[in-house]
């Protein structure tokens, strides 16, 4: 009962995405939450209010001009008699409504009027989520405290679209609500005041429009560490290669592609007291990325792919001149001899503290458990198979304890 007697306004806009709301409702509940809804004009047009309030268990919140809701200035006492205001799906119009202080239906003025956390989960088509106008507005939200959760990866509702922009899924979105409703003692907590950055995920190195380099992370691993570090109280700002995971919330995420803007996004996330690198950054890219499809022609050998090396973001951070963090932690995938390279990448690459890990076990490398090796200078600890927010959980522990 992680929610328990938690009092949350579930807002839910007009997109194919609304149907995922009735099962969030449900997990909500379940973890003792009280759930108001607030249905949009366009959302009733994908799913009804008397599905959403028999699962919510009450009064479904539709008009602004509603004689009875409105006799008590019924949008201001939902604005203020709750805990958190969620929003899912957000859709780029109520997003771009948000960031305008536009107030001209309940959703809105709720919205406007609020005096607690608001935590939206953004649903879209893939085109519209990078659309210049989105990226501002959420830029906005962001700037103005609005948490986010998503969007993923994957098919869309339009036939044969896939990409970013698919809602996160109920149980990720109450997960991002029970960190944004955790007790915000940040005094008390360890890491208060320290700011972080965490790379993630893989990067994407352009052969020519359609062919890359990439590698399996997950992102997994990386996002786990970031939302643990946030827990105790750490800024985080969370530089991600293409994951289909979700954004977590409570921290700052930076989009990246190949391995030359995520060290762009590292140096300009500097200063910080705590790097943690986790993110599989390839070691080489093409030399020259074709600027069109490369053919395949019959009869020939296939043209000649020349690579060339990429920054080392690890050992940039660890031997940085002026913006070292006060604690550099690298990871070291290797498929042998684990920790002897481990070893030798604490020294070549100026760390604190390597995590290394055996990918050559079936399931690490995109999966969900990982067996680690933590190396430093005074010696090796290695420690069980287990999941990666446990891995995640001990680690941010073990550098708390570090400050």
């Amino acid at each position: 009962m992680s929610l328990q007697d938690k009092r949350i306004l579930l807002i839910i806009s007009g997109g194919i995405a609304a149907y995922k709301s009735l099962d969030l409702i449900r997990r909500l509940k379940e973890r003792g939450a009280a759930v108001t809804p607030v249905m949009t004009t366009a959302a009733c047009e994908f799913i009804t209010p008397l599905a959403v309030g028999a699962l919510a268990g009450g009064h479904v919140f539709t008009e602004l001009f509603s004689r009875e809701d409105e006799q008590d200035v019924g949008h201001i006492r939902l604005a203020r008699e709750h805990d958190l205001i969620l929003v899912a799906p957000a859709t780029a119009s109520l997003m771009a409504k948000m960031a305008a202080g536009i107030a001209d239906d309940l959703a809105g003025a709720v919205l406007l009027a609020r005096d607690c956390p608001v935590l939206i989960a953004p649903a879209m088509n893939p085109k519209m989520w990078s659309a210049a106008p989105t990226v501002r507005n959420l830029a906005t939200l962001e700037a103005d405290g609005v948490m986010t959760v998503g969007p993923g990866t994957g098919e869309m509702a339009e036939r044969g679209e896939a990409g970013k922009g698919r809602m996160a899924e109920p149980l990720d979105i109450v997960a991002a609500a029970e960190r944004a409703l955790a007790p915000l003692e940040t005094a008390s907590k360890p890491l208060s005041g320290k700011r972080a950055i965490v790379t993630s995920g893989p990067t994407v190195e352009a052969i020519d429009p359609v062919r890359y380099i990439a590698n399996r992370s997950s992102g997994r691993q990386g996002h786990a560490i970031a939302v643990a570090l946030a827990a105790l109280g750490a800024d985080v700002t969370l530089v991600t290669g293409p994951v289909s995971i979700p954004d977590p919330a409570g921290v700052k995420p930076v989009h990246v592609e190949s391995a030359r803007q995520m060290l762009d996004a590292v140096e300009k996330a500097l200063p910080a007291d705590i790097a943690v690198m986790v993110a599989a950054v390839s070691d080489w890219r093409a030399e020259d990325e074709a600027a069109q499809k490369m053919k395949k022609k019959p009869g020939e050998p296939p043209p000649p792919l020349k690579l060339v090396e990429n920054p080392d973001i690890l050992k940039t951070v660890g031997h940085h001149a002026a913006l070292r963090p006060a604690l550099v932690v690298g990871f070291a995938a290797e498929t042998n001899d684990v920790a002897a390279y481990a070893s030798d990448k604490l020294a070549r690459k100026g760390a604190d503290l390597i995590v290394a890990n055996d990918v050559s076990e079936e399931g690490v490398m995109g999966g969900a458990r990982n067996r680690v090796t933590l190396v430093t200078k005074e010696g090796a600890e290695s420690w069980p198979a287990m999941d990666k927010t446990e891995v995640a959980t001990r680690l941010a522990a073990w550098i708390a304890a570090r400050f």
